[in-house]
């Protein structure tokens, strides 16, 4: 019984530990973070698309799926839902998630304020 409660309280820990970062984002400062990096090209909006989709509703939404954008035809391909591990993921690399798309964007490599930013994007809905 004791060896199970230990291996239990083993996994509860590896878990915790291999939890995404974003889960502890700060939404506040996450907004700051979408108008210094992501607001010139970005609506925080819906319905209000700029040279890039607007991003509301943004998390859990598939890629390439607002009607109104004209994604470029990679972007269109990559259907799979805008998770908060892939919207990290993407924010970090976006040309190497998405290869042929067009945000020009080089990336946010500071993994705390990526959390920050997701933790914004998902208060969008």
């Amino acid at each position: 019984m004791a060896d199970r409660k230990l291996s239990i309280a083993v996994l509860l820990i590896l878990a915790a530990v291999q939890a995404p970062v974003f889960a502890a984002g700060d939404a506040g400062k996450g907004e700051r973070v979408f108008k210094e990096q992501c607001g010139e090209c970005h609506s925080a909006e819906p319905g209000r698309n700029r040279k890039g989709p607007a991003l509301f509703g943004v998390v859990g939404r598939s890629g390439g799926s607002v009607a109104d954008y004209a994604y470029s035809d990679a972007m269109k391909a990559n259907t799979e839902a805008w998770s908060e591990a892939r919207l990290d993921d993407y924010i970090a690399h976006p040309r190497r998630v998405v290869q042929g798309g067009k945000m020009k964007y080089d990336g946010l490599g500071d993994a705390g304020a990526r959390a920050d930013l997701i933790a914004y994007l998902a208060t969008l809905h």
